[in-house]
Parts: C-alpha cells; structure tokens; sequence
C-alpha cells in the first residue's frame, strides 16, 4: 500500500530528530500534492523548535497543499504549546486527507486533533504502520502512560556472557564498529547511568549531556575522573555512608558547576532504585541508558524496558569470569527473567541483539 511506504519515509525523517527532542515525541511528515506527488518534507528537530507539520507546511503556498494529502507518523497537536496547533495550519492550507500513524497518548492531545481535522471536513485515515510508529516513540509512551523514566540497558560480552575476566580485564571486548554504534546508542537517550565502581575500574569518559552516577559513599575521584570532565553529573549517594566524605566531597566540587549531588534512599545496603528512577523523572530525564557492571544490571533489570546486547565471537570459559546479569540464583527457570528479541545488527565481527520486554 502506498501509504505504507509514505509512513515508512516519515519514521525515517523523525529519527533525525533522536537526542533532540526530549521530552517531546519524534514525529516525520510528508506533504502531497492533489496529484499526489512529494512536494514537502519535515520532521520535529529539537524541543520547543516547530513540529513536523508545521516544518513540512511553512513554506508552501494554499495552492500547492490545497486537496493535497498530509502523512504524519503522529497525531497532530490541537493546543497552543511552544508552538501554535499543528492542526490549525492544516485546515488554514486546505489539506484534503491526513494519513496517521498513532493517536497521541498525551491526554491533552489525544483524539482532539483528529476531531479538529474532522470537524473542518477533512478525511482522516488511521493506522498506517501504527505499530512501528509506537516502536519509534517507545519512550514517550512510557512517560505519558506510566509516568515513569524509560530505562535501557547496554551490555557487551563475550560468547559466555562474561564482560571481563576474573581479573577485570575487559578492553576490549567487543571491535571499534560496535564501540561506535554504543555511542550512537547512547544519543538516543536523555542521560547515561553508570556506577562508581565503573567509574574506578574503568575511568570512562561517557560523552554525553547528561551522567547520572549511582556513587553510595562519594569515593570517585571528582577532580580526575574522565567522567566529569563533561556533561552534567548528577551524582546520587548515601547520606548516612557519605557523611565522613561529604564536607571535603562538597569542598572539591564547589569550583564544578556540571556536578550536582542528590542524597537517595537505601534499602538492604543498596540504593533504592524505586527511589532513584522516581527522583530521575522528576529531574525531567525521560530515558536513562544504563551502562554498568553485571551486580546493578542485574538489580536494575526489572525496571528495564530495553536491552542492547553486544555480543564478541570470544569465549573466556572462566566460571570466574564477571556476568553481565550476576544478581540472582534460581532454580526454577520458569523463574527467569523474560524478553523477546525485537533486532539484529551486525558489526563485524560483533552482533547487537536488542531485546524488550514481554
């Protein structure tokens, strides 16, 4: 169907829009003329800049659009926010037809839009690949449902699912393709998660906007570590533990203007993650990718809505070696944690299975 295709062209030119658009949905529009060709094109580029609609539309005359047809991956917005309604401008150029992908969860949008479009006599058609449409805005779904921090994990390891050996050599496991498709990964995200034991072990750099640094007793080293040398750092820790550290923790990060420290609630000896994510949310950082060892991986795997699994052809066959997931025993499989595989890449020699959750 050639809608399919359309909406297939429109998810392409929304994901330029990745890393950008926080906390708004990446959206892809298409314009057609009455006699059905292409004459616009436009996508959502970065929170509180024009929708998509209005990017496709701005620079077209009534007589260009007028019956013409409008594709939109999402609904289109029927309320003056940073922008004026998307919906206004599409009943101004006299569109004749607009094809959507998905409804938009947000209540203040959702089935108004396409009632505005209806009531001004336009033909709405619905459900055009809305399944890869909800796949693409996957994070804002969970945040307007759930209101919640949509959580990823990255992990890579060898063909044992060791992340390094007993010693805790792990450089490097996988090849420099998958190194560079991590940091395409990671602009996808609002803020990158990481622990201070990984920090110490490993001395990351993490470019990225946003670090979220899960430190109980404040013992990373705030003035040498790569990880601060970039980026805001919000850096989360045990009051109570850290309290012998914190006046000379506070002292050395007074001259830091990108860290900020955020005391967190613990349970049985370890960060209450119930707290943490509900703290994240509200700092407004709508998706975390969490890269660390297998120990907070593992604890942190239920709330996990995504997996990126890289995977080296290498084989340590240590029983010591360190696990990517190391956080529990069971007995019963039917116990396990469950999620299905949604991609394959490969990265010679490497491969990156993602998974979600069922």
């Amino acid at each position: 169907m050639i809608y399919d295709t359309l909406m297939k062209k429109c998810i392409k030119l929304a994901t330029k829009g990745m890393g950008s658009v926080s906390p708004n949905p990446l959206v892809g529009c298409i314009v057609l003329n009455k006699d059905g060709l292409i004459i616009s094109k436009g996508f959502h580029k970065k929170y509180g800049l024009n929708h998509a609609e209005r990017n496709a539309l701005i620079n077209l005359n009534n007589d260009e659009t007028r019956d013409g047809t409008l594709i939109v991956t999402l609904e289109p917005c029927s309320h003056f926010g940073k922008t004026p309604p998307c919906a206004d401008l599409i009943i101004e150029k006299e569109i004749k037809k607009v094809v959507i992908g998905m409804r938009d969860v947000n209540p203040i949008v959702s089935g108004k839009g396409i009632k505005k479009l209806k009531d001004a006599g336009i033909e709405i058609i619905e459900g055009i690949m809305e399944k890869e449409c909800k796949e693409l805005n996957e994070v804002f779904i969970k945040n307007m449902t759930e209101h919640k921090t949509f959580v990823a994990i990255k992990t890579a390891t060898t063909l044992d699912g060791k992340i390094a050996t007993s010693t805790g050599s792990s450089k490097w496991i996988t090849s420099e393709k998958a190194r560079k498709e991590v940091k395409n990964i990671r602009k996808r995200y609002d803020a990158i998660l990481t622990t201070a034991s990984t920090i110490i072990a490993d001395n990351p750099q993490m470019e990225h906007k946003n670090k979220i640094i899960l430190d109980r007793n404040l013992r990373t080293d705030f003035v040498n570590a790569q990880i601060y040398k970039n980026g805001i750092c919000y850096v989360f820790y045990d009051k109570k533990i850290a309290s012998e550290h914190l006046d000379n923790t506070l002292t050395a990060i007074s001259k830091m203007k990108n860290v900020k420290l955020y005391p967190i609630k613990t349970k049985f000896d370890k960060i209450d993650l119930d707290d943490l994510l509900s703290k994240i949310y509200d700092l407004g950082i709508m998706s975390v990718l969490v890269e660390t060892g297998g120990h907070l991986n593992g604890s942190i795997l239920k709330y996990a809505d995504k997996i990126y699994h890289f995977i080296a052809p290498k084989i340590l066959g240590d029983n010591s070696g360190l696990s990517c997931f190391d956080f529990q025993k069971i007995s019963d499989i039917a116990k396990a944690s469950e999620f299905e595989y949604c991609d394959i890449k490969t990265f010679k020699p490497d491969i990156l299975l993602t998974y979600k959750r069922k």
